[in-house]
């Protein structure tokens, strides 16, 4: 994270030294403010910028601490009004007054006047700031509150905080997907013809104990990783409409075709047509595609007779803003090929076997990743959309970076919940040790600028930190929870 604020803040600290100002100080509710002592600058970690000083507030003179900062939010944003240091705060200025405010709160309760120095600089000191204001906004969006205190605590139990979100995090992970597997298997017992427009599980399915029987039929577990693949390569913007697309064409749909020679193009004719992706023959740009969609149709129109459950709309993908070969047409062509894996090759078996093997980490993780890679071919490789061929060819549908992902997020939970169903928990406590130790290939920019605003430099290519950094993140930073949070109750109490 670029540290842009703390060099303004600095610049700012410089001019209050000196008292730089053209014109005379004011509040925000229009009461003139006299600096009869500016305080002496705080050089210590933490705490406000300025102590000790004497502020006179229209008739009355206050003696205490003076907080600088870029924008009137920071006060919240950088947590001085849940941080007891800041409770002698008589004064706060801002350099924009990005609220309607006039006034901030400290952690005891305690009304602080702020004032605007803004309007006090010559123009040619409001033009050499102007680039740095513009550049703080850019860059203040995942800064967290204790952004200038966590470096009181050591690292190592830094570390450890995260790392105990983590495991908790995959903990999370796996009760969601035991309670979907329940689902799952439940709809399946009752011999319902899926896909399914709408279920919703009734009393018998909250009261039903379940027990190793319920979950003996493979393609309860292929259904779980079908939908969950799907949704973790929908990414944020197209993860709802993956996971239902794998919800309404399931398993048991494709099960009814699998001794078909082209089972790859069968797959990608019924989910290509199902997501309304498929444009209409006659705006196609060239031969190839033409050749293509009118192959998926005419499969189609011999496969949609076995169909009866809900279709997707074009309206509902998302291609905003996302890398081409983010785009939900590549990631559903390789999720097409992550089907025919489940169906064809027993892919879910081989990688439970897989973790069985008394060798080190490491190579069972290698071969697990092999499994997953998906190299690009046929139509997709040289097209992102149906709309135009690609300028450049397309290498994978699933490379190392997005399969670690499935690998951390989907696969080592189910396998650690298959294996404690199953009453293997040697080998359940083993799939937490490899996530525990698992060092992961994915970037997050989030993630980046949390470890480097926790100093934690290259922790987050483990991927439970990496993932105990997001769950810090979500669960805390971006909810204000910063007194919940163990970091936060060290630094700010």
């Amino acid at each position: 994270m670029q540290k842009t604020n703390k060099i303004h803040e600095k610049f700012l600290n410089e001019i209050w030294k000196k008292q730089n100002f053209s014109n005379n100080l004011f509040t925000k509710d229009g009461q003139k403010v006299e600096v009869i002592d500016s305080g002496m600058e705080n050089t210590e970690l933490g705490g406000p910028d300025f102590k000790n000083a004497r502020i006179k507030i229209g008739n009355l003179t206050y003696f205490g601490d003076v907080e600088i900062d870029s924008f009137h939010s920071d006060w919240k944003m950088h947590g001085h009004n849940i941080n007891k240091r800041y409770n002698k705060v008589v004064l706060h200025a801002v350099l924009d007054s990005d609220t309607h405010q006039p006034f901030v709160f400290t952690q005891d309760g305690r009304k602080i006047q702020s004032i605007c120095l803004n309007n006090c600089f010559c123009n040619e000191l409001k033009n050499s700031i102007q680039e740095a204001i513009l550049s703080e906004r850019e860059n203040r969006n995942n800064k967290l509150r204790c952004d200038e205190l966590n470096q009181l605590i050591d690292s190592q139990e830094k570390l450890d905080i995260i790392f105990d979100l983590g495991v908790n995090r995959f903990k999370v992970k796996c009760t969601k997907m035991y309670e979907r597997l329940k689902e799952i298997s439940y709809i399946n017992q009752l011999h319902m013809n899926e896909p399914m427009i709408k279920y919703s599980p009734d009393e018998n399915y909250h009261n039903k104990k379940y027990t190793e029987e319920d979950f003996i039929d493979k393609d309860i577990w292929n259904q779980l990783i079908y939908e969950s693949t799907f949704e973790a390569l929908g990414y944020s913007k197209n993860k709802d409409i993956m996971f239902n697309l794998a919800k309404n064409v399931n398993i048991k749909y494709f099960r009814k075709f699998s001794g078909d020679n082209d089972l790859q193009m069968i797959v990608e004719s019924i989910l290509f047509n199902v997501s309304g992706l498929i444009p209409d023959v006659s705006n196609l740009p060239d031969t190839e595609t033409i050749e293509y969609v009118r192959k998926l149709k005419e499969n189609w129109a011999n496969l949609k007779y076995k169909y009866d459950g809900k279709f997707c709309n074009a309206v509902q993908w998302h291609f905003f803003k996302l890398r081409p070969q983010n785009f939900p047409t590549i990631r559903l062509a390789g999720g097409c090929r992550i089907v025919y894996k489940l169906l064809n090759e027993d892919l879910f078996s081989k990688i439970l076997k897989i973790i069985k093997r008394p060798e080190d980490n490491k190579k069972l993780i290698s071969d697990i990743r092999n499994l997953m890679i998906i190299k690009s071919e046929g139509y997709w490789q040289n097209h992102y959309v149906f709309d135009q061929p690609a300028k450049v060819s397309l290498n994978y549908f699933l490379g190392l970076s997005r399969v670690d992902e499935i690998i951390v997020n989907v696969l080592l939970p189910a396998i650690a919940v298959y294996y404690e169903i199953f009453g293997k928990a040697e080998y359940s406590e083993k799939t937490v040790k490899i996530y525990s130790n698992y060092c992961q290939h994915s970037e997050n920019n989030l993630v980046d600028e949390l470890a480097n605003t926790l100093n934690l430099k290259d922790a987050w290519k483990r991927s439970v930190l990496y993932q105990g950094m997001i769950e810090l993140f979500r669960s805390y930073c971006s909810k204000d929870r910063c007194l919940e949070c163990a970091i936060g109750k060290k630094v700010f109490n």
